[in-house]
């Protein structure tokens, strides 16, 4: 019989607490869970997150900086909680217990103490977790409806169980959740991003299951990586080469597409919440969540500041605890009167909350400004003439602007650039990066999800992924079918669409909205953020063995002629009649 702790059940600061439950999963392996729940008999309504970055891991303890400035910025979070048994991207059960919800959270296989390997967002992962629904479903203090609630893993695995479809799972709400692996957590526009296989060392390996070593849960006095401790040779075998996987599957394939959403089949109610600041991961996958999933009874909320914050605050918890008391407790709270969607619209001073019918906007003026590729302008009418602009694929590249606005202007939604392209190699990548500059042309910068100071928005491709799927292609969202590599001819033109993630953004009277087309990822000239960050996040497209290559070191041209106009297109929203702060000419 595997070694495992047992479980102790004891009363915490008026919780019932059940620390190491074992899960049995339908192959037998057993997965680690900790319970959380009202001091009484009765039957209540159930929270459930599962995550790799360790169930028993304090959020003080494990993230302590991103902990204290949560804290220090938003003070309710602190008067609302002891944050004692508060957990990296989890709810907090001091702020749901209390209003008679039990919360369950599981480490994944292979983390924590879940026995198993590590395969994120595998197939086996998604069925531990559909059958962890119905275990919560079917215990004594739980009424039967069980929702899912969590940050980013936390978030990206419920659309992976909904469309499962447990009897038991009632309602669900991805708190920044990408859906789609290849194209937002892998390869953006195609092009590989190191993010997964830097974040796993740094957050996953490090509470790995069986573990020597590692932290202690203050709580129970027991190893956080479970029991028994594995040997180096175990680990290794039990946890996925991330890199290796990557740069062996370039294109979209059956193992992306086994660890990708299937949106059309999910049915319970949905609250998705995106960040503006999402570039590089969830943005995306929270848009796409909430145009695209199946289900009559969904709603779309978007935010921006950290990855993290909004969650914890009281606008956050208020709006989560809102949805799931009409979904998994019925109660008759107006929710079905709430729009179905709700925008924080970014300014440069802050946000400006609006409600909306859907998403993109109805009332969107599609403005579609030309790159004028002599004077670097970005132009409302067509420049003449046949122009063309070369730069060092390994550089900053070019960057066109447009006039200052004499009023002020919002554009919200997504967008889209369409490029002529040609390269001295035999393949090219392009990244595409939305700015704010202000009246004296410093570029205005914002706080990202996981980037303190990021551009307005941001979109990539590689021009050998080019290829489009007509039949999923918009005008605003691009859609490339990622399954084949098709190499350029040195000096050949290519026609090629980037997708730019939802953005958000109201342009000051004086200020100036810029796009730049660059090979390589976008920096700021500030000083680097927490772990390095300089303008991208953690999102840093240089995996080894990929653009190292000579093929993406060579000098990149951009075109334009009569009949291939680049261009970008951009969301201008019109002012209402209730909203005068906002404004946008479309004319």
């Amino acid at each position: 019989m595997t070694e495992h702790y047992d479980t102790i059940s004891e009363v915490r600061d008026g919780m019932r607490v059940d620390w190491d439950v074992r899960i049995t999963t339908s192959d037998g392996t057993t997965l680690a869970a900790d319970v959380f729940r009202p001091d009484d008999d009765r039957p209540h309504p159930v929270l459930l997150a599962a995550s790799p970055y360790g169930k028993g891991l304090p959020f003080a303890q494990g993230y302590p900086a991103a902990f204290t400035a949560l804290l220090d910025e938003h003070p309710e979070v602190a008067a609302r909680s002891s944050n004692a048994y508060q957990v990296w991207e989890y709810p907090d059960p001091e702020r749901w217990v209390p209003h008679g919800y039990a919360c369950v959270r599981v480490d994944t296989r292979g983390t924590g103490g879940s026995e198993g390997a590590i395969d994120f967002f595998s197939p086996r992962e998604a069925q531990d977790l559909y059958e962890c629904v119905e275990w919560a479903g079917v215990q004594p203090w739980s009424n039967g409806n069980v929702g899912m609630l969590g940050i980013s893993y936390l978030a990206s695995n419920q659309w992976r169980v909904a469309q499962l479809g447990p009897p038991h799972l009632k309602a669900i709400c991805p708190w920044e959740g990408a859906s789609d692996l290849f194209r937002e957590y892998t390869h953006h526009g195609g092009i590989p991003t190191l993010f997964m296989p830097t974040w796993m060392p740094h957050q996953v390996t490090t509470v790995q299951h069986g573990r020597p070593g590692g932290p202690v849960n203050p709580h129970t006095g027991r190893r956080v990586c479970g029991l028994p401790v594995r040997s180096a040779e175990e680990l290794a075998a039990t946890a996925i080469p991330i890199a290796e996987v990557l740069r062996a599957n370039p294109c979209v394939n059956d193992y992306y597409r086994d660890r990708t959403a299937a949106l059309e089949r999910i049915t319970v109610p949905v609250l998705s919440c995106a960040n503006w600041g999402g570039m590089g991961l969830h943005s995306r996958g929270n848009f796409e969540g909430f145009t695209r999933v199946g289900s009559t009874r969904k709603w779309l909320e978007a935010h921006g500041l950290e990855h993290w914050t909004e969650f914890y605050t009281d606008y956050g918890t208020g709006l989560q605890r809102r949805f799931f008391d009409h979904f998994l407790n019925g109660e008759d709270n107006g929710w079905d009167d709430q729009p179905p969607v709700r925008l924080q619209v970014r300014t440069p001073g802050g946000f400006v909350r609006r409600e909306e019918r859907e998403w993109p906007l109805a009332r969107t003026r599609w403005t579609r400004l030309h790159l004028d590729l002599d004077t670097r302008a970005l132009t409302e009418g067509e420049p003449s003439g046949a122009q063309r602009v070369e730069f060092p694929a390994r550089s900053a590249g070019v960057v066109f602007t447009l006039p200052a606005v004499g009023h002020d202007v919002e554009f919200t939604g997504p967008a889209a650039m369409r490029l002529f392209v040609s390269s001295s190699t035999e393949d090219a990548d392009l990244f595409v990066t939305v700015h704010l500059l202000d009246p004296d042309g410093t570029e205005v910068l914002f706080p990202g999800a996981s980037e303190p100071n990021a551009p307005v928005a941001q979109g990539w491709l590689r021009v050998s992924h080019r290829e489009l799927d007509p039949d999923r292609t918009l005008p605003h969202r691009p859609w490339h079918r990622h399954t084949t590599v098709s190499p350029l001819v040195p000096g050949q033109v290519y026609e090629a669409h980037v997708e730019i993630w939802p953005l958000s953004i109201v342009v000051p009277a004086g200020y100036r909205l810029a796009v730049s087309v660059r090979g390589q990822d976008y920096t700021h000239h500030l000083p680097p953020g927490p772990h390095g960050v300089r303008g991208s996040g953690p999102f840093w497209h240089e995996l080894p063995g990929d653009r190292d290559r000579p093929a993406y070191s060579g000098r990149t041209s951009l075109h334009g002629a009569d009949g291939q106009r680049p261009h970008l297109l951009l969301p201008l929203i019109p002012a209402t009649s209730d909203d005068p702060r906002l404004v946008g000419d479309g004319e």
